[in-house]
């Protein structure tokens, strides 16, 4: 995201200030802000129309700002935010957190640039696949063919696509098939590092087996999963925030085929006919900040509910993000013949 500060002036700010914001930033605007909130925004358009008005370089800036801009939400995904700027004819797009404070501005044309983030990222590719039954006796679940290619080099790609390239990989059950088939990642546009547990340990023990503690936001994810997750949607998220973590959930959704009675006291309080109860559910992806390391020791055994539980004991803070996208654990063969039946036209 290019740089955008210089571009800042107050709502007192004259018209000569907010010219001056224009030549010194790189967006080609003046962001009007109010406490960090954006009252408008000014261009260069802006300022001729306004001068053909009569209003001089000395008036208020204010008094010729658009102060119903388009802006968008920090977690709108990438691909969204493109199809708004191109839906409204606009080439800038300043990106609000929760709050509404500005806190970055997306321009047209580095969205049409392929991002790059630094970002490591960890696909957590160990476990034995238990549930899967025969199908991993010879083969660790991640590199199960699933529409022609193994799982994990889907995920590989995905993130590889996103403009992640720095890519550790845990690994313990059959270890060599994994580590023959993607090498050092050069082959698949990475560069790939082998975590690996001598024994296995748990969800999140390979954080404590990482050469050193990442400087930028680690992403984390489950080495089984299916999704079209935006990766760098969800990394922006999680910078936008003051949490030490971010774990992406997915609803889920249980239909009840009976009236759900309430009693109390032995008598009948309401009945719920065939009631479809809803809950937020671990999607197994996370972004874990530099401050939880320090939560996870070295070579011991823990899952990823117990270190989140951690960072939350600590009085850290856990960012909760939403995912709309295609998701699928595969971790029963059912969820395996519908990731099959499924993938080509989710991976099109």
């Amino acid at each position: 995201m290019k740089s955008w500060q210089k571009a800042i002036v107050g709502t007192e700010a004259t018209v000569s200030e907010a010219i001056a914001a224009i030549e010194s930033g790189s967006i080609q605007i003046a962001l009007v802000l109010d406490n960090g909130k954006l009252a408008g925004i000014v261009t260069d358009g802006d300022i001729r129309r306004g001068l053909l008005r009569g209003i001089p370089l000395t008036g208020r800036a204010t008094d010729m700002m658009n102060a119903n801009p388009v802006s968008a939400s920090v977690a709108l995904p990438r691909d969204a935010r493109l199809r708004l700027m191109r839906q409204r004819s606009i080439k800038q797009l300043p990106l609000l957190d929760a709050n509404g404070h500005v806190i970055g501005v997306e321009t047209f044309d580095e969205l049409l640039e392929a991002p790059q983030y630094e970002n490591p990222v960890l696909i957590m590719a160990g476990g034995l696949g238990e549930r899967l039954g025969v199908l991993t006796r010879e083969m660790p679940k991640p590199m199960l063919h699933v529409g022609g290619r193994p799982l994990l080099e889907t995920i590989v790609r995905n993130f590889v696509q996103q403009g992640f390239r720095n890519i550790f990989i845990s690994v313990n059950y059959k270890a060599e098939l994994i580590q023959n088939h993607f090498g050092d990642g050069t082959s698949f546009g990475a560069a790939i590092r082998y975590v690996h547990e001598a024994e296995r340990l748990g969800t999140a023990g390979a954080l404590g087996l990482l050469p050193s503690t990442p400087d930028l936001p680690l992403v984390v994810t489950n080495g089984d999963i299916l999704t079209t997750i935006n990766y760098g949607a969800l990394v922006d998220f999680h910078n936008a925030t003051p949490a030490d973590a971010t774990m992406a959930v997915r609803e889920h959704k249980v239909h009840v085929p009976y009236g759900v009675v309430t009693a109390a006291e032995g008598y009948l309080q309401v009945i719920r006919e065939k009631p479809t109860e809803s809950w937020f559910v671990s999607a197994g992806i996370y972004v874990i900040g530099p401050t939880v390391f320090r939560l996870v020791d070295r070579g011991v055994k823990i899952d990823m509910p117990t270190v989140l539980e951690r960072v939350v004991a600590s009085e850290g803070r856990v960012a909760v993000y939403p995912i709309r996208e295609y998701w699928l654990d595969i971790g029963r063969v059912e969820d395996f013949e519908q990731a099959h039946a499924e993938f080509h036209e989710v991976f099109q």
